[in-house]
């Protein structure tokens, strides 16, 4: 009797759970349609890879990553109604208040209209104030255009770089310069103390 009752209990360890179960053909179960139409979004995300969703191997984003000195901006663009969010809050709350406007400008740039169908969130990290300004303004610039160029023509998205190039190159190119090391001898890095 005691055997027995083993023996179901592992039995009944053994079966897989009835989520899990695989389905072949038919109506998918409940979750596995909420997580499908989740991924029925169109979505962007700017970074440095590839990335291949790990639910459907199909859907597959243009990434590209947004470094300023040490900070490092991802953005994320899927069809959405304009909300921009910067780590979890909207952009209106953009800390210093002074550079609120460097992180509006692809915004203004380029047209509120073009982000009205947009969701943009950014995760920021690295770096002090200032350079993590300038690298969510290049994530959502980066973001918009690699949006258009997906799911719009390749045209808009070509006119939506030219009019960020022309106000401001580094809207979509990183700046490479960094502060050089101060050297003994002087003041700075090339000024030295001259001779009386």
């Amino acid at each position: 009797m005691q055997f027995d009752r083993q023996r179901t209990v592992h039995q009944r360890r053994s079966r897989a759970p009835s989520h899990r179960s695989s389905f072949s053909g038919g109506i998918p179960p409940q979750d596995t349609r909420r997580t499908i139409n989740k991924m029925s979004k169109q979505a962007v995300q700017t970074f440095g890879k590839k990335k291949v969703c790990h639910l459907c191997n199909l859907c597959v984003f243009p990434s590209s990553l947004t470094l300023k000195q040490t900070a490092t901006a991802v953005a994320h663009a899927r069809e959405g109604r304009g909300l921009l969010r910067i780590n979890g809050s909207p952009i209106e709350l953009v800390q210093p208040e002074i550079l609120r406007y460097k992180v509006y400008e692809p915004v203004l740039v380029v047209g509120e209209d073009k982000f009205q169908t947009v969701d943009i969130r950014v995760r920021v990290k690295g770096g002090g104030h200032t350079s993590q300004v300038y690298a969510i303004r290049q994530a959502i610039a980066k973001a918009v255009v690699a949006y258009y160029a997906k799911y719009h023509d390749a045209a808009s998205a070509l006119e939506l770089k030219k009019q960020l190039v022309t106000y401001d190159r580094t809207l979509l190119i990183a700046d490479p310069r960094r502060a050089e090391p101060k050297k003994f001898g002087g003041q700075g890095a090339r000024a030295r103390r001259q001779k009386r």
